[in-house]
């Protein structure tokens, strides 16, 4: 049997993103967001896909804006928000995800004593948004360089909400960059803020929560605020793809 060519794609490699998503041990996902309010999922975009995806960046015409993040007190770095048509590969791993988000969402809302307006499928749920105001797509591309980080933030966009979002890891930590582990900082009831670091390895993705989630108290159930960002790159290039379930106003 002759070596594979360096670079050259295997089977496995050409898994269709939407089947590895569906792959994934969702129960035990879903278990590691009730009690941490992240999960990293398994691979579920291959190397050559993650510098296709990353590459994207260069080709503006693709965005339908840049924000310079050290211009807003974002902190340092930018990142850019897709216009329409999405790359085939984000709608994909959009759809593939939102129906799997969906009852840990709908589980939450329950838990917390709020409406769960989400209809069963992703568009639905996006007509909702537009018929609200909410047009412009969300998913983002996001590059960072030496010493570029991320303030601690929500990606919010509009009244309507969905409450779980993934990030996307495109290059290795290691090889590509070093630094630049995802933050998550969540302010228990009543008790100190607890922070969460994640080193997002290439291809895989970090299912994490959008605004708060539920966490059990003497009364039940109470919502503990949630704010994400990403530590300072002490060296190389870190570029990630985020995939935001609600539209923007």
């Amino acid at each position: 049997m002759s070596a594979a060519a360096p670079g050259a794609a295997t089977a496995r490699d050409r898994v269709a993103p939407r089947d590895r998503v569906g792959r994934a041990d969702w129960p035990a996902l879903a278990d590691e967001l009730d009690a941490y309010g992240c999960a990293l999922t398994p691979r579920i975009l291959a190397p050559a896909q993650c510098r296709a995806v990353a590459g994207l960046y260069d080709e503006t015409e693709r965005f339908r804006s840049t924000v310079d993040m050290a211009r807003h007190r974002f902190g340092s770095g930018r990142y850019r928000y897709f216009g329409h048509p999405l790359p085939d590969v984000v709608r994909e791993l959009r759809e593939a995800f939102y129906p799997r988000l969906l009852p840990i969402a709908r589980d939450w809302a329950a838990k917390l004593g709020r409406p769960a307006p989400w209809p069963d499928s992703l568009g639905d749920w996006l007509e909702m948004c537009h018929e609200a105001g909410q047009t412009r797509p969300t998913p983002i591309l996001l590059r960072y360089g030496t010493d570029d980080w991320n303030a601690l933030h929500r990606d919010l966009y509009g009244d309507l909400v969905f409450p779980l979002q993934v990030v996307v890891g495109l290059d290795e930590q290691g090889a590509d960059y070093t630094g630049g582990e995802f933050l998550l900082v969540e302010q228990r009831p009543r008790a100190q803020s607890r922070g969460t670091a994640t080193v997002l390895r290439q291809g895989h993705g970090l299912i994490f929560t959008t605004r708060d989630r539920p966490v059990r108290s003497a009364r039940g159930w109470s919502a503990s605020p949630v704010r994400h960002g990403v530590s300072a790159i002490r060296s190389g290039t870190r570029h990630t793809l985020g995939l935001v379930f609600h539209d923007a106003a």
